[in-house]
């Protein structure tokens, strides 16, 4: 039987991309390797939010040339944001010639067409990228997991960031029609799935044809039965309404938790990024969180070092996030992407001190998060059993209803027939990105 081997880099789209290419790769007859070096063909799911990720994208594709080598039959596919640029697309095809295909986030559904045509006349560089306005076909994916799974809900983003290079890779908002969403939700609660995690580059933007909104949504997957836990990703501050806050109240499968990206203190950085909102406002509606949900916790976004950010531009950035008290942060020094507007802007801010800014922001945010989960300590809390802990293989690990990792073990046998299912833990120990316990039942 073929196999098949799928590297993603960057977002949980991304990730829910490669379970639809994987799902299209099994359905024509091929089986998952862990081992690249052993695949039939290769998948590079690639991700263009930063710099760094050309970088490490054309130094992974290069190692697979030896391959072509030693393996007539061997098929390289890229896809994802990089082939939706022109400058990458003309790049693959004049350095890296022996790339078998070339696809885009709008689509992954040609692939098995794409792939069949290449073993049907052994053409090279076949390629369809495309930014359409329909909305992609669903796809029966393979998830990664038993009991939760991945929803796309929109698609592309209309929000146009001065930094961000989404909107040219992604194309513009698109939502699916609540409809179609509950449908595939119910089908996966079908199959087992009691946590479902609703995707898009701004899903509370998210408005079908028939005028339903993202609280409407949240409500009528909360209605699924099966579904124990909603989760959602990324939100865009602008757009988080007050009916979506109340659904914090009167939802009970949606989880306590909420990531907000924030990306900067400062009026003036904001107002520079494009980012519609005020900080004011901002921390108005994280007040409005916390007073319809007191315990909820929140992760967020930040830029450090935005051209033009001064040091006291910096210093509004941290003094928010001492206010906020966040209970973890992406963080992550700005780099300028092609065809952005702020790639433009002439006022960089020099590299050295981009990282002293990075360095001491951290240290205030991991401050914070041990803080937070240090009160956990004694605490008997619900683990949604995810799989076997990275740091001990004989401890299980999964997430809290408000997204704390947590790493536990028993003084019977841990039994993987757990993976799935919600248990008690006791929380003994608090570490600045997980906690650990013991299983109580």
């Amino acid at each position: 039987m073929p196999s098949y081997h799928i590297i993603t880099y960057g977002c949980q789209m991304n990730e829910h991309d490669s379970e639809n290419i994987a799902g299209l790769l099994e359905a024509m007859g091929y089986e998952h390797t862990p081992d690249s070096s052993k695949a039939d063909v290769v998948v590079m799911n690639t991700c263009s939010i930063r710099e760094n990720a050309d970088k490490r994208f054309f130094g992974s594709l290069g190692q697979f040339k030896k391959y072509k080598k030693t393996n007539k039959d061997f098929i390289m596919c890229v896809c994802g944001c990089m082939p939706q640029q022109p400058r990458i697309i003309e790049k693959i095809k004049e350095s890296f010639s022996w790339v078998d295909i070339l696809f885009g986030t709008q689509t992954i559904g040609e692939f098995p067409k794409l792939l069949s045509e290449r073993i049907r006349t052994g053409r090279k560089q076949i390629s369809i990228i495309d930014n359409s306005p329909d909305i992609p076909e669903v796809i029966e994916s393979k998830r990664m997991f038993r009991h939760k799974a991945l929803v796309n809900i929109t698609y592309g983003c209309n929000n146009f960031c001065t930094y961000c290079i989404v909107p040219y890779t992604r194309g513009r908002e698109k939502s699916r029609s609540l409809k179609d969403v509950v449908c595939e939700i119910r089908r996966l609660a079908e199959d087992g799935v009691k946590e479902v995690m609703l995707l898009g580059q701004n899903v509370n933007s998210f408005r079908d044809s028939e005028g339903n909104r993202f609280a409407d949504l949240i409500k009528a997957v909360d209605e699924i039965e099966g579904i124990e836990r909603i989760r959602f990703m990324t939100s865009h501050p602008k757009d988080i309404s007050d009916e979506l806050i109340d659904c914090y109240r009167t939802c009970s499968s949606l989880c306590n938790n909420i990531h907000l990206p924030v990306q900067a203190g400062s009026d003036s950085l904001l107002k520079r990024m494009n980012r519609h909102y005020t900080r004011a406002q901002y921390l108005e509606k994280v007040a409005k969180l916390r007073e319809v949900s007191p315990d909820i916790t929140i992760s967020t976004d930040i830029i450090v070092g935005f051209p033009g950010e001064t040091d006291e531009d910096f210093e509004d950035t941290l003094s928010l996030v001492k206010e906020v008290r966040y209970d973890s942060a992406f963080t992550f020094i700005y780099s300028p992407r092609e065809g952005t507007p702020a790639a433009e802007f002439e006022d960089q801010i020099p590299e050295r001190l981009q990282h002293e800014r990075f360095d001491r922001l951290v240290d205030a945010i991991n401050e914070i998060s041990l803080e937070k989960n240090q009160a956990y300590v004694g605490r008997e809390v619900e683990v949604l059993v995810e799989g076997i802990s990275r740091n001990n293989d004989k401890a299980l690990s999964g997430r809290t209803d408000d997204f704390k990792l947590v790493n536990f073990t028993s003084e019977a046998p841990l039994d993987e027939e757990m993976i799935g299912k919600a248990v008690k833990v006791r929380i003994t120990d608090a570490k600045t990105f997980s906690l650990d316990g013991v299983i109580t039942e």
